[in-house]
């Protein structure tokens, strides 16, 4: 990775390895901002949707056509279609997605956190791509303790997300996001602090910087 050039790093995360939290302090090492919110934001906007909507509909098979019956339940039914807000689509949001990070990046050198982010910047010519996983007992103990979930809670909310998150990635572009060949870097911090597994990326990005 160039580091007199714009730069990228994109950290892919399960829930409840703390990948948030050490995307944050990669980003604070390197002097770059960190952007774990702005593909949200932007979809929010754009579909007219709020946040927990956006992650309640990616998250299920058949989620449009809830959506839209949803939609046309209301007394917005009686609208013209041109107000209709554009169709969420897992193609569509991945569209959004795609646009929003490669604006990012474009214009500075950043850390970003996102499900889709390695597959965006697959051909990217300067970028860390990071996959951050665990077990799923760290998992599950880091969720409770963070979040004051039951264990049942907890788990439930892991398989949640994790069939979700795969389900969306597979959908719009064909591969598993575990898939080791999207990523320069897979760390599992089962037996490290958040600021030992920062060090470690940290180190292997200095490692390969010109």
């Amino acid at each position: 990775m160039d580091k007199k050039a714009n730069f990228v790093v994109t950290i892919n995360r399960e829930a409840g390895t703390g990948g948030r939290s050490i995307g944050a302090k990669v980003a604070e090492h390197l002097g770059v901002r960190y952007f774990d919110k702005a593909v949200t934001e932007q979809l929010t906007q754009y579909f007219n949707l709020s946040k927990e909507e956006i992650e309640k509909h990616k998250a299920e098979k058949s989620w449009w056509m809830k959506l839209l019956h949803s939609f046309l339940s209301t007394e917005e039914m009686t609208a013209p279609l041109d107000v209709i807000p554009p169709s969420p689509t897992p193609e569509n949001m991945y569209s959004i997605e795609e646009e929003t990070l490669m604006e990012l990046a474009k214009n500075e050198s950043c850390v970003i956190a996102g499900r889709s982010s390695a597959y965006v910047f697959r051909d990217y010519p300067n970028a860390v791509k990071v996959l951050i996983t665990s077990t799923k007992e760290k998992r599950v103990e880091r969720i409770m303790e963070k979040q004051g979930k039951s264990r049942e809670e907890a788990i439930k909310l892991i398989e949640e997300l994790d069939e979700g998150r795969e389900s969306f990635v597979k959908k719009v572009t064909s591969l598993s996001r575990y898939d080791a060949r999207l990523y320069d870097l897979v760390i599992n911090v089962a037996n490290m602090t958040e600021d030992e597994a920062a060090e470690f990326i940290i180190r292997y990005i200095d490692c390969n910087a010109k």
